[in-house]
């Protein structure tokens, strides 16, 4: 391979999280990162981020299953917290997903990188690959056409790539493959619209951090696509991310 994106996911999550994807931009270890815009570790970081414009591409990790939405939605996150989800799979299968809500959250979302850069995101993409779920995909969608209807348009991921890939990487095959039916079409409808997407996408894992991370990372790029993206998740660990994620330790790797 002569290149691919190397996107650690979930900055701003946690401080600890967003120190760790710091110093790996900062040592040109990573290609692109997205951050939680929802989290209040956001405006913080968000001036330490913008120092990499250029070097990196910077984007949006948009969030609906983890702690609390920046709008108020009372039908989807009625306790002030998201859901988890299992719940908004089954939620998306029999439309029973609340459209405003998702729509202004998403905005908000959007507005709150925009608002701290100055500028649009490089990219979208979903924490949990929440944003090509059926139902949401939907409505992000809709608001993704609204919003960057213009020239330049941020590039989305998709989280499948071809059965023929996955196969060959013999690795994490059945969890990519969960993945690539729930997001099923959505490359389709996002090139319909003009919208830029990856071709070739992995970086799936047990989050064993026993596991030889080196060993998986070469997996990942057996049978790259043309726009191969890897996703990772490094970070340092702390109380707080103990506390909203199950991924802790293998972070560190």
């Amino acid at each position: 391979m002569t290149g691919f994106v190397l996107c650690a996911d979930d900055f701003a999550l946690t401080d600890g999280i967003s120190r760790g994807i710091l110093r790996l931009l900062e040592a040109d270890r990573l290609t692109a990162t997205g951050a939680m815009t929802n989290r209040p570790h956001w405006k913080a970081r968000a001036g330490d981020l913008a120092a990499f414009a250029g070097r990196a591409d910077l984007g949006v990790h948009l969030n609906l299953t983890c702690a609390a939405p920046l709008t108020a939605m009372p039908r989807f996150a009625p306790g002030g917290e998201l859901p988890k989800l299992p719940a908004i799979i089954k939620a998306g299968a029999t439309r029973a997903l609340p459209v405003q809500e998702l729509r202004a959250e998403i905005a908000a979302q959007l507005s709150a990188f925009e608002d701290a850069l100055g500028r649009a995101p490089d990219f979208i993409d979903g924490h949990q690959h929440v944003h090509g779920l059926p139902g949401v995909r939907d409505v992000f969608l809709e608001v993704l056409v609204a919003r960057y209807g213009g020239a330049e348009r941020p590039y989305i991921r998709v989280s499948g790539d071809g059965m023929a890939r996955i196969r060959a990487r013999r690795q994490f095959v059945a969890k990519a493959m969960q993945v690539k039916a729930l997001s099923a079409g959505f490359a389709r409808r996002l090139t319909g619209r003009g919208f830029a997407v990856n071709d070739g996408f992995s970086g799936f894992s047990a989050f064993d951090p026993g596991a030889d991370y080196g060993a998986q990372f070469a997996s990942y790029l057996v049978a790259p696509g043309r726009r191969h993206l890897v996703m990772c998740h490094p970070g340092h660990v702390d109380d707080e991310l103990a506390r909203l994620d199950p991924v802790t330790a293998s972070r560190e790797s």
